[in-house]
């Protein structure tokens, strides 16, 4: 099973103290963890600022070494919808804690991993 990480999903462990690919693993059992370049780029940006939000994005970089880091297609739309453009594609789980992406791709009839009461992940079928 392919799961699609974005960006808040990789700050989770700093921002919550959530380890979120056992957390996925312990949903859906084994799978492929992949993110867009893009995530990755996005992550690096804010890493390079200072404060919480700094430290957690350093640590979602080198979370992205985990993931099969794969080149969007979509280049002429925001990284959000590049995500459910992928997740679609692909036919993906996709890990976010981003409520309007939450609701966008549960429209869509795509399944999301999302971190539930601030201390475990959980699944929503969309």
């Amino acid at each position: 099973m392919l799961v699609l990480f974005d960006a808040n999903a990789l700050m989770i462990p700093v921002q919550f103290g959530v380890d979120v690919f056992t957390g996925v693993e312990e949903l859906v059992g084994a799978f492929e963890a992949v993110t867009l370049e893009d995530v990755r780029d996005e992550l690096a940006g804010i890493a390079r600022g200072r404060g919480n939000n700094a430290v957690a994005a350093r640590v979602g970089v080198s979370l992205t070494t985990r993931c099969n880091i794969v080149k969007s297609p979509h280049q002429d739309v925001t990284v959000d919808s590049r995500i459910v453009r992928y997740a679609q594609e692909h036919h993906c789980v996709v890990v976010t804690n981003d409520r309007l992406l939450r609701e966008e791709l549960l429209s869509r009839k795509i399944d999301v991993i999302y971190l539930r009461e601030k201390k475990r992940l959980d699944i929503i079928r969309g």
